[in-house]
């Protein structure tokens, strides 16, 4: 059974509460939080000695059922957690820090209980992705999120290429041992002048937030980078269409490859601001 508003008779069923955690300083907490932890019949945390911690921060005592919700069971643990559901249970899921199902567990939860016609309900929360936006100093009339970087080099590089021109301001998880990696493929991928910023330990003791050029940026991260990490990257200055005829396409490959990119990703950039598979452009450029 679906449903295209998101729940079904709350009478019949049970609720989906989606509650946002601190990033940070835990007097961030929304204040509904406390309530619906300690009123639920079950909380699905994705780390549950972090859940102890806030709750004895927060001064709340769960009477209800407490689960582990994480990566590695969320497959195995979402039909028992929609039974609950469906047997009129409130089931509040939380994760380590911020808004659950962003980059984090809870999109197959969320899935689950709608196809099953549950009420799906949130805790509005703290994020490091609109947090991290607002302190970047760059544009924040239009963004995308684009999660965590694919972690090989060659799949990295692809997807950059293929956001070389998007315009708008673009927003990135990253882990701190692969930042410095992560700025440098940006650079070679974005231009090396592309405005940035890194946001890292929002909201904590330690807060700091470096805005430069990517590829200064990359330099400084050389030294070793510590604690959470957003990436915030300002979107490309809008292009005139490439021309399509062979010549200019070949042409544009070539100038991005003087400027040090490689061929793969040039082709696909090309692609991109050309309109065409890149397919099109390879053959264009390896074939004639």
């Amino acid at each position: 059974m679906s449903s295209s508003s998101g729940g079904g008779d709350p009478t019949a069923t049970g609720v989906l509460v989606l509650a946002g955690t601190p990033i940070g300083h835990v007097p961030d907490a929304p204040t509904r939080l406390a309530a619906e932890l300690a009123g639920a019949d079950v909380v699905a945390a994705e780390d549950t000695r972090r859940l102890r911690r806030l709750t004895a921060e927060l001064g709340v005592e769960i009477t209800g059922r407490v689960v582990s919700y994480f990566e590695g069971n969320e497959q195995a643990r979402t039909p028992m957690l929609v039974e609950s559901l469906e047997a009129g249970q409130r089931v509040v899921l939380v994760t380590d820090a911020g808004m659950p199902s962003v980059s984090d567990p809870g999109y197959r939860l969320v899935a689950a209980a709608v196809e099953a016609g549950v009420r799906v309900t949130a805790v509005p929360g703290p994020s490091a992705v609109l947090t991290a936006l607002a302190v970047s100093g760059l544009p924040v009339d239009r963004f995308c999120f684009e999660g965590f970087l694919p972690r090989k080099a060659g799949e990295r590089a692809r997807r950059l290429a293929d956001l070389a021109d998007e315009q708008r301001t673009v927003v990135f998880f990253e882990a701190p041992h692969r930042t410095e990696a992560a700025l440098s493929a940006m650079a070679e991928a974005f231009g090396a002048d592309r405005a940035a910023a890194v946001c890292r330990e929002l909201t904590k003791t330690h807060e700091e937030v470096r805005r430069g050029g990517l590829a200064d940026l990359a330099a400084w991260a050389a030294d070793g980078v510590r604690g959470e990490v957003t990436l915030v990257v300002g979107g490309a200055e809008a292009r005139p269409a490439l021309a399509t005829d062979p010549d200019s396409l070949r042409a544009a490959v070539a100038a991005l490859e003087e400027d040090g990119m490689r061929r793969k990703e040039a082709i696909a950039q090309v692609a991109v601001r050309a309109g065409l598979p890149k397919r099109d452009v390879y053959q264009v450029v390896h074939i004639g």
